[in-house]
């Protein structure tokens, strides 16, 4: 099959020819009509975020598709069904294998190729919105990042979850954008200091910044306030203030999605089905929907990846697999 790897060198994309992945006891494999492009793909290209042990070093962590057939044990599912999935790695590529407890139908009023947008967003938005953070109604939620693939999916369900939504922004465009998708309070971070405009007012902060944001994150909290922690843009060690973290009986939480689990509580398997009980009914009616910012073919995974880091992309980049 053909896949987008890493040039040792270079470190540029391209793509090769590479054995077509089987799928193990408990496994299916996807022929795959698109996949999601992540921050996180950036980072183990760079050789920052490996993949965990026995995963394919082929990025991709979501794809959608058709199943093309079955590892031994698999039930409920078969050869032909539209699904999407999240998975740990291997999505840049004409099929992907795919833990059969990780796979999503597709919901209802979302094209096969748009629904690649949805898995890891989904997972990572309802995993530690609620999951982890515990949002319920009537709390102000934060989001760093409103423009990009999770911000634009946190927004919406935070809204539907009936929270007041505030964002974080570059970008007038983006604003406009987060504005349209439900946020109550765009902050700009190049204009505005979003520890001043909230000080004491935020019940939940999800972070993607980390050393940076840590102390001003912990200002804009109120009383009871959590904070959870899901990317290190800003650095990986920071200062924080204990006193005011205890003053106000505050929480830190890290998470991470990737690493988790396979079964299990708090694992993979348990978000993907808290996601389709809880959050594909907020797709199908149109409360939540994926944002698109380019589709773009599997051989220009170098210029999606591109777009994905660039202050134009707002939602999710998506790589079309030849094979669809």
């Amino acid at each position: 099959m053909r896949a987008i790897v890493v040039d040792e060198t270079t470190r540029d994309l391209r793509v090769a020819e590479v054995t077509t992945p089987q799928p193990a006891p408990g496994e299916v494999l996807v022929k795959v009509a698109a996949a999601g492009v992540n921050r996180a793909d950036l980072m183990q290209r760079r050789g920052l975020y490996p993949p965990p042990p026995g995963i394919s070093d082929i990025m991709g962590l979501e794809v959608s598709g058709t199943i093309e057939s079955l590892g031994e044990g698999v039930t409920g599912h078969a050869p032909g069904d539209a699904v999407c999935a999240l998975i740990a790695g291997g999505g840049y590529a004409e099929y992907a294998v795919v833990p059969a407890s990780q796979l999503l139908p597709v919901p209802g009023g979302v094209d096969i190729v748009d629904a690649a947008a949805l898995p890891e967003a989904a997972s990572t938005v309802w995993s530690n919105l609620v999951m982890e953070g515990g949002l319920r109604s009537g709390e102000t939620f934060l989001v760093h990042g409103g423009g990009s693939g999770i911000g634009t999916y946190a927004i919406q369900v935070a809204k539907a979850l009936g929270a007041t939504v505030a964002a974080t922004v570059g970008s007038e465009g983006k604003a406009q954008r987060c504005v349209e998708l439900g946020a109550d309070i765009v902050i700009n971070y190049r204009e505005q200091d979003f520890a001043e405009e909230l000080a004491g007012r935020v019940d939940l902060i999800l972070d993607i910044m980390g050393a940076k944001y840590l102390g001003p994150n912990v200002s804009a909290l109120a009383t009871g306030g959590r904070l959870v922690i899901i990317g290190m843009q800003g650095g990986a060690q920071g200062e924080l203030n204990i006193g005011a973290l205890i003053g106000k009986r505050a929480r830190v939480i890290g998470t991470n999605v990737r690493n988790r689990p396979l079964t299990g509580p708090g694992s993979k398997a348990a978000i993907v089905a808290e996601v389709v009980e809880h959050v594909w009914p907020l797709v199908a009616n149109g409360s939540v929907r994926p944002v698109i910012s380019a589709r773009l073919p599997l051989a220009d995974a170098e210029d999606a990846q591109a777009l994905l880091d660039s202050p134009d992309s707002v939602g999710k980049v998506l790589l079309l697999s030849e094979t669809s």
